[in-house]
C-alpha cells in the first residue's frame, strides 16, 4: 500500500534547538506504508520543555501516470521503473529520433500562422510539454479525446501528446458535417476537444454545447479570444500555446523535483492498449469506430523501410489529412529515419513540388492523375512541333518499357502453367532486341522532355500511391518518363498498408507483395476455402496491423475478423502464380486486385463512401425504384437507378413534360426527373451523386443480380453494365 503523509509540526520559538523554519514544512512528503511507522513514532508524543510537536498524518489516494517508456525516460530514475530500450508505445519513437537526429529539421509547415520549423529536439520537447500540459489540465489515461482537425504540424505535436499519456485520442478532419462530429465525439464516449481552429470551433459549438458533454477545448490554431461566447464560461478553452506553456512548467518542476515526481504511481503503456479511434465513413447510420494499439501502429514503423527506403534528409511532401490511417503511419515511420517533412495544400503542390524537390511523395490516386493531366496539358499545348515530339517521344518510352517488363519478367498472369523454355528464349530475345533499339531514343527523349518534367515536380526517388487505385495509364505513363510510382494496398482496419510494391520489384497493375510479417490468402466467398494462385476470390489477410476490432460493435467485428485473426478486406483480388522463366518469373506472388466485394466506396481522393445512406434516401422518392451508387475509383460517385415507370409518368405529366394522354416518356425526360429528384432527397448525405445511368429492367434473383434474400449483388450489377459505366464517366 502506498499512503500520501502530510506533516505539520508546531514549535516554540524559544527553544534554539528547534528552529521554526526547519520544522514547518510547506510539502508533502509521500513515502511508503511500512515506513509509517517508524517514521512518525518520534514525533508522536514528545514533550520537551518548550517544544510540543504534533503530527497529523493523512492517507491521499496517488495519481496513477501512464507513461510512454523510453519518451520519458528521464522522469523515471529512481522511480522503481525499469528503463526500456524497446519501443513499446508510439511517442516512444520521438526519444530515439532526437537521439539520432538531433539539430536536423525534422518538418517545416510554412502555411499556417505563424509558419513553423522544428528540429527533431524540438519536436520531441513540443510533444512531451503538449503532453505534460493536457495531465495539467485534468486529462487521465485511457480517456477518449476527440482530435477534430486537419493537416499540420500542431496536428502531429497533438496526436502524439495525447498518446504519450495513455489516453486515446478519436480523430476525423474539420470538413465532416456537425452531425457526424457530434455523432463520432458521442458514440466514442470522448470527454474533451482538440479542433483546428476558431472557424471550426465556431462552426460546431452550439450543437456540441447542447448534445454533449464537454470537459475543456483545445484550439491548435489562433487565440481563443477569436471564439463565439455562446456558453463559453461553462468550458475552459485553452489555446496551443497555454497548454504547452503549462506543460514546460510542469514538466520542469517535475525534472528539478524528486518529490514531485513520487506523487505518481507510474504504469507504463503497454504495446496492446488503444492508441486511437479511427471511425470509418458512414457514421450517420452505424458508426465503426476502429480500434488501433500501440502495437498495430508500431508494425508499420518498423515494417515500412522495405517499401521507402529512407534516409537522413531525404525530403517528403506531406498533403493527405493525417487522420487518414495511410498518411498517419507514413509520417510516424519516416520521422524515424531523420528525414525533412513540408507540409503543403492541393492549392500550393504544383509550386511546392518544384520549390522543395521532395525525394518522396506519398499520396492518393487523384494526386497522380492530376500530375499526369497536368502535364498532358503541357504537351497538347504547346506548338504544334513540341506536341508531336513530346508526344512521338512519349509512345516510344512506353514501347520501351513494355519490353524491358518482358524480360525482366515483371508482367502478370493468372496462367498457373509456365511457358516452355524455347517460347521463353524467343520472347526474351525479342523483347531485348526491342529494348536495344528503342533505349538510344528513350534516353534522348529523357534528356529533351522528361528532364523538364522531373525539374518541375522532384520525386526524384519515388511516389507512393495508396488509398484507392492507381489507373493503369496514369501507372505506365509515369513509368515511361521514369518517375517510380509504387502502388500500395491496406485498409484502416490494418493500420493501415498490408501489401506495396518494392522499389525492385514494381510490377504494374499490381499492389505488390505482403509486408513483413503480414499473410495474405485468397478464399471462394461462399465456402471460405483458400484459391489457388491465378483464381479470383475475396482477399484475407492476418499480421499484427490488424485491429483490434471496432469500438463498443462485437457484431460488426465477429463480420471481418474470425477467431484466427483472419480480417476479411472485402475486396476480390488473386495472387499471380510461380513461374520460374518467362515473362511473369519476377512477379511471383504479388497481389492483384479487381474491385470490392463488400459495399464501401473508395474514391480516387481516398474518401470512403458507404452507398448505403445515400440509397436509402434516395428510395424515399417515388420515382426510383432501385438504385445501386457506384464510383469505385472514380473522382465521384454515379448511380444506376430502375426508376418506377409509373411514377414517372405521372411526374412528367404533372409538370407537362409530356402530353396529358402520352403513355410513355423518353429517356431524357426520365434521366432530368431522376436527377432532380436525387437532389432532393440526398442533399443532406454527406457525398452527392453525379450521373446516372437508367436502365429498364429491375434487378432480379433470376437474372442473378439479387440474393434470395432479396440483396441486390452489386458486383454483378456493375459487371452487367461495364461498359455503360465506363461511357459514364467518359
Amino acid at each position: 500500500m502506498v499512503m500520501s503523509l502530510s506533516s505539520s509540526f508546531v514549535a516554540s520559538s524559544r527553544d534554539p534547538r528547534y528552529p521554526l523554519k526547519h520544522l514547518v514544512s510547506p510539502h508533502h512528503r509521500l513515502i511508503n506504508s511500512n515506513l509509517l511507522y517508524r517514521k512518525c513514532r518520534p514525533h508522536l508524543v514528545t514533550r520537551i520543555q518548550t517544544l510540543q510537536v504534533y503530527c497529523n498524518s493523512q492517507a491521499k489516494e496517488m495519481q496513477i501516470r501512464k507513461f510512454s517508456p523510453i519518451l520519458e525516460n528521464m522522469l523515471l530514475s529512481g522511480n522503481g521503473v525499469l528503463p526500456s530500450k524497446e519501443w513499446k508505445a508510439v511517442p516512444d519513437i520521438w526519444r530515439t529520433s532526437a537521439e539520432k537526429f538531433g539539430d536536423r529539421v525534422a518538418l517545416m509547415d510554412p502555411y499556417h500562422d505563424p509558419p513553423t520549423n522544428m528540429t527533431y529536439k524540438q519536436l520531441e520537447q513540443e510533444i512531451l510539454n503538449f503532453s505534460e500540459g493536457l495531465r495539467v489540465i485534468g486529462l487521465k489515461p485511457e480517456e477518449k479525446i476527440a482530435l477534430f482537425a486537419d493537416n499540420s504540424c500542431r496536428w502531429l505535436v497533438s496526436d502524439q501528446g495525447i498518446m504519450a499519456t495513455g489516453a486515446i485520442n478519436v480523430v476525423r478532419g474539420s470538413r465532416s458535417s456537425v452531425e457526424e462530429l457530434l455523432q463520432i465525439y458521442n458514440h466514442s464516449e470522448s470527454v474533451a476537444l482538440v479542433v483546428d481552429d476558431r472557424v471550426l470551433y465556431n462552426h460546431i459549438l452550439e450543437t456540441f454545447h447542447s448534445r454533449a458533454t464537454i470537459k475543456f477545448v483545445i484550439l491548435l490554431w489562433g487565440q481563443k479570444s477569436s471564439i463565439r461566447d455562446v456558453a463559453a464560461a461553462e468550458i475552459p478553452v485553452y489555446s496551443y500555446d497555454e497548454i504547452t506553456s503549462l506543460g514546460r512548467e510542469s514538466h520542469t518542476a517535475l525534472l528539478l523535483s524528486e518529490d514531485a515526481r513520487k506523487q505518481y504511481i507510474y504504469e507504463s503503456i503497454g504495446s496492446g492498449d488503444i492508441a486511437t479511434l479511427v471511425y470509418t465513413s458512414g457514421t450517420t447510420g452505424n458508426p465503426k469506430g476502429v480500434m488501433l494499439t500501440h502495437k498495430n501502429l508500431l508494425h508499420q514503423i518498423t515494417n515500412l523501410w522495405d517499401i521507402v527506403p529512407a534516409v537522413p534528409g531525404d525530403r517528403f511532401l506531406s498533403l493527405l489529412p493525417p487522420w487518414h490511417a495511410y498518411e498517419r503511419a507514413c509520417e510516424y515511420f519516416i520521422f524515424t529515419h531523420g528525414v525533412e517533412q513540408v507540409y503543403t495544400t492541393m492549392k500550393n503542390l504544383k509550386e511546392d513540388l518544384q520549390s522543395y524537390q521532395p525525394h518522396y511523395l506519398i499520396s492518393v490516386p487523384l494526386v497522380y492523375e492530376t500530375l499526369y493531366r497536368g502535364i498532358q496539358k503541357q504537351f497538347t499545348t504547346s506548338s504544334a512541333v513540341r506536341k508531336l515530339v513530346a508526344l512521338l517521344f512519349l509512345r516510344i518510352s512506353l514501347a520501351y518499357m513494355e519490353a524491358k517488363r518482358i524480360y525482366e519478367g515483371k508482367c502478370l498472369t493468372k496462367n498457373l502453367q509456365q511457358p516452355s523454355f524455347l517460347v521463353y528464349l524467343l520472347e526474351w530475345l525479342w523483347a531485348r532486341i526491342s529494348a536495344a533499339i528503342l533505349w538510344p531514343l528513350h534516353m534522348l527523349a529523357k534528356k529533351i522532355v522528361y528532364s523538364k518534367i522531373h525539374s518541375a515536380i522532384g520525386i526524384s526517388k519515388a511516389g507512393v500511391s495508396g488509398g484507392g487505385s492507381l489507373p493503369s495509364h496514369v501507372d505506365k505513363f509515369f513509368e515511361a518518363i521514369e518517375i517510380k510510382v509504387q502502388n500500395g494496398y491496406g485498409l484502416t482496419e490494418s493500420s493501415p498498408v498490408v501489401a506495396a510494391r518494392r522499389p525492385n520489384c514494381n510490377v504494374l497493375g499490381s499492389i505488390g507483395h505482403p509486408i513483413k510479417h503480414t499473410e495474405i490468402k485468397v478464399v471462394d466467398a461462399e465456402t471460405d476455402k483458400v484459391l489457388p494462385f491465378g483464381l479470383k476470390g475475396i482477399v484475407k489477410v492476418r499480421g499484427p496491423q490488424v485491429m483490434k476490432g471496432y469500438y463498443k460493435n462485437p457484431l460488426a467485428t465477429k463480420q471481418v475478423l474470425d477467431e484466427n485473426g483472419w480480417l476479411d478486406t472485402g475486396d476480390i483480388g488473386w495472387i499471380c502464380p510461380h513461374h520460374s522463366v518467362g515473362r511473369s518469373c519476377a512477379a511471383a506472388g504479388v497481389i492483384v486486385l479487381e474491385g470490392r466485394a463488400k459495399d464501401t466506396i473508395v474514391l480516387s481522393t481516398g474518401e470512403n463512401v458507404e452507398p448505403a445512406e445515400i440509397e436509402e434516401a434516395a428510395l424515399r422518392s417515388s420515382l426510383i425504384q432501385q438504385i445501386v451508387v457506384i464510383g469505385q475509383d472514380q473522382r465521384r460517385l454515379a448511380a444506376i437507378i430502375v426508376p418506377n415507370k409509373e411514377e414517372i409518368l405521372s411526374e412528367a405529366k404533372r409538370l407537362s413534360k409530356v402530353e396529358s394522354d402520352a403513355s410513355e416518356v423518353s429517356k431524357e425526360i426520365s434521366t432530368s426527373l431522376l436527377h432532380e429528384e436525387l437532389r432532393k432527397w440526398t442533399s443532406e448525405c454527406s457525398f452527392q451523386v453525379g450521373p446516372i445511368l437508367v436502365v429498364n429492367e429491375p434487378f432480379m434473383i433470376d437474372s442473378g443480380l439479387m440474393t434470395p434474400t432479396m440483396k441486390i449483388r452489386r458486383d454483378k450489377v456493375v459487371s452487367q453494365f461495364k461498359e455503360e459505366i465506363d461511357s459514364l464517366y467518359k
